[in-house]
């Protein structure tokens, strides 16, 4: 019986698709603005966390490029731009740190998010 509680309990505390998509977004942006404030450079760290945003946009990209996806087409159009803009800055920001660039990732990220959780606003994190 404690099996089937514990089943039912992680039932309700699962997130739905769109909240689970927002988590992961937030979380990339976390991993990215740790490195705000600071002097930018180059580095593994800098990195591991632009390759992790990269993955998360690459999967959102491919879900919005999927024909059976249910969503209007302006808004995959939409989605599919704002990933090829990512993927540039990503890219930029490898080149050439700049806070600028990494701001703009994590304010997508947050707004981003912040539409899938229904919020008109991203949340201050």
């Amino acid at each position: 019986m404690q099996g089937a509680n514990a089943y039912a309990k992680v039932a309700r505390s699962a997130l739905s698709p769109r909240e689970a998509e927002a988590a992961v977004l937030l979380k990339a942006a976390g991993r990215l603005q740790a490195f705000s404030g600071q002097e930018l450079s180059s580095s593994a760290g800098l990195n591991e966390a632009l390759m992790f945003n990269q993955k998360v946009w690459t999967i959102l990209a491919g879900a919005v490029a999927d024909p059976t996806n249910p969503l209007p087409d302006e808004i995959r159009q939409n989605v599919t731009n704002i990933a090829v803009y990512v993927f540039r800055t990503i890219i930029d920001v490898m080149i050439e740190p700049s806070a600028r660039k990494l701001d703009a990732l994590v304010s997508l990220n947050h707004h981003l998010a912040a539409g899938l959780q229904g919020s008109p606003v991203p949340s201050a994190s």
